[in-house]
């Protein structure tokens, strides 16, 4: 008789050691010129005078208020653009002709950049949330609708018809085949698309707004307070270093199996 035992590696979360010790690095770094350069604050603030006014516009609401807005706009337009971009990055995937169709507007929404076309959009829907969410769609989409694309076509052909010959219907082979073979793609260009979305609404929100973080980096660079302009700066790096990590640990989560190739399997003699 074989016994078959299973023998797991042992999985350690990775190390922050030189992720930390870089943004260590880089604070004391800021640091020192902002000391030794002699430039006034309304220049180059120090460190601790841009925590102490982030201190202040967190303790009097107007941080949050403008984040909140920043990150209603990027939450809406990613899943608006996931929506619009998977959907139909599996139809062109699945049709030639329909890529070909669509093929020449999609180039070409990427091919002009989304500071030329924002002014339309706000001027179409005015400078509320939707322009925003719209610019936030338009960046986001794309990368979102490639990498479905090839996701799906990268399934093996061999796959769709041993399926087929086993009696498998049309919703079947995209549940237990396509899915499962183009997720990882998709996660891939999720990743892109959520840092993204962030630059898609405070473009929108640098043009024409009356609220968000956008709104409120120029307002504070009108009046050369650029301690608040350090913050709403820092504050948009969290947003979308929060955002991927979101998404990294869902895909962590949904791609369980590919945390199983690690594993390996032994046969050998029984004792006993």
């Amino acid at each position: 008789m074989a016994a078959l035992s299973r023998s797991t590696p042992r999985w350690s979360p990775p190390s922050r050691r030189y992720e930390l010790a870089s943004i260590g690095l880089g604070v004391l770094l800021w640091w020192a010129v902002a000391r030794l350069s002699g430039l006034p604050a309304f220049i180059l603030p120090t460190p601790g005078q841009v925590l102490a006014r982030g201190w202040e516009a967190l303790r009097s609401g107007l941080l949050l208020r403008h984040t909140w807005v920043t990150l209603q706009e990027v939450l809406v337009g990613l899943a608006l653009g996931v929506l619009l971009g998977a959907p139909l990055g599996y139809a062109l995937a699945k049709s030639r002709r329909l890529e070909r169709i669509f093929a020449p507007y999609i180039v070409a929404s990427q091919a002009v950049p989304v500071v030329a076309i924002a002014p339309l959009l706000i001027i179409w829907f005015g400078p509320g949330m939707l322009s925003k969410v719209l610019i936030t769609v338009l960046i986001s989409f794309f990368p979102l609708l490639i990498n479905t694309l090839v996701g799906v076509r990268s399934v093996p052909e061999e796959l769709h018809h041993l399926l087929c010959s086993l009696g498998a219907r049309r919703w079947q082979v995209l549940r237990y085949l396509e899915i499962p073979a183009t997720l990882p793609m998709f996660f891939s260009g999720l990743r892109i698309a959520a840092t993204l979305s962030v630059v898609g609404a405070v473009v929108g929100e640098f043009i024409a707004a009356r609220e968000g973080l956008g709104f409120l980096i120029n307002a504070a660079r009108g009046r050369y307070d650029t301690a608040l302009v350090f913050v709403g700066v820092l504050t948009l790096m969290a947003l979308a270093l929060s955002l991927y990590a979101v998404v990294r640990y869902a895909e962590s989560r949904l791609l369980f199996w590919q945390r199983r190739n690690g594993q390996s399997v032994v046969v050998g003699p029984s004792r006993g």
